[in-house]
């Protein structure tokens, strides 16, 4: 149990420092859409910016792949603690997407410019980055634990008996034991025995019955 709570504790700390790049990373290849500086605040200058789009996208991009890549890499390195290693992706990667969310809407990575209709005496300022499609927050997590658990089932498949064609090998039950019995008989009864009664013994009754004779009954008469 405690080498599930290890594994679990070291894939949440990978996947969060993840994160603390990821957002670095969205900072510096998302575009800003432009804002105007007015007296009661910022106001988007161009209601037809595709900035906001390109901001979602970059994010789902970033974060989708690092989930793939972390799913992928938990299967290969810990299918050994798989439970603690897939509720690590599960909670890390929901911390890396926070993460990457909030260093990336607070720190400015490179130079940022905006492009909006130029308006005489109107000054256009970069905003920050925002998610307008709150939905792809919830992708590096769900990716990491889907890829690991397709990785899981594909594995579980290839070692499966199941996967022997109908028709090939002798027929047997849920053990490999043959349908004729243990001892490889035919279906009738045990091995080497004639589908009509036991092995080694006549139909016609007992195996040692006395002889005809006076005394053994059979066919002499009896004598008192």
């Amino acid at each position: 149990m405690s080498r599930e709570v290890r594994a679990f504790a070291v894939t949440v700390l990978a996947l969060a420092t993840l994160g603390i790049g990821a957002g670095l990373l969205w900072s510096a290849v998302s575009p800003r859409a432009p804002y105007q500086v007015t007296e009661r605040g910022l106001v988007l200058a161009d209601l037809s910016t595709q900035a906001l789009i390109a901001a979602d996208g970059w994010y789902a991009v970033i974060t989708g792949g690092l989930g793939l890549l972390c799913g992928a890499a938990g299967w290969f390195a810990g299918r050994r603690w798989m439970l603690g290693v897939l509720a690590g992706l599960g909670v890390g990667g929901s911390a890396g997407a926070a993460l990457t969310y909030w260093v990336g809407s607070t720190f400015t990575i490179g130079a940022v410019t905006v492009e909006a209709a130029a308006v005489p005496g109107v000054k256009i300022v970069p905003g920050a980055l925002a998610l307008t499609a709150n939905g792809v927050a919830v992708a590096w997590p769900l990716l990491a634990v889907g890829l690991f658990g397709l990785l899981e089932g594909m594995h579980g498949y290839r070692e499966s008996p199941l996967r022997q064609p109908y028709g090939e090998g002798p027929l047997s039950g849920p053990t490999g034991v043959p349908l004729g019995g243990p001892t490889g008989g035919p279906l009738g009864g045990p091995a080497d025995g004639p589908l009509d009664g036991p092995a080694d013994r006549p139909l016609d009754g007992p195996a040692d019955r006395p002889p005809d004779g006076p005394l053994g009954g059979g066919d002499g008469p009896v004598r008192g």
